[in-house]
């Protein structure tokens, strides 16, 4: 999808993702589903950062984006995750996506704590 990661801290993680026409509603603006994938791709790995011990992964259970302006031709997105609540059971992650400056977007996840079974 042209996702590049920038940063990952256990406070912070940063990916990139690049305008693409394929990326593209028929409006000329980038689709809602693939700033839903960068968020989601960002706070997956925001969660996996914080992970407790024993846990062998992650997986999303609930996200919540509200989409605040369009993503026009030309410009790159960035989103920006951080942890809100870290369990032995869940992670919250809260993800900002941004141009520039400019808000584009705000997600929430929720995020299952896997363990292996046995």
């Amino acid at each position: 999808m042209g996702m590049a990661g920038v940063e990952s801290t256990p406070e912070r993680v940063v990916v990139d993702l690049e305008w693409s026409e394929h990326l593209l509603t028929t409006g000329g603006q980038l689709h809602g589903g693939a700033l839903m994938a960068l968020a989601d791709s960002a706070g997956a790995g925001c969660a996996f950062m914080n992970l407790p011990d024993g846990a062998s992964g992650t997986s999303t259970i609930e996200s919540k984006t509200n989409f605040l302006g369009p993503v026009r031709e030309g410009h790159a997105v960035r989103a920006t995750a951080v942890p809100l609540h870290v369990g032995g059971t869940t992670i919250v992650v809260e993800t900002e996506l941004r141009v520039g400056e400019r808000l584009v977007a705000k997600v929430t996840q929720t995020q299952a704590v896997l363990r292996p079974s046995g």
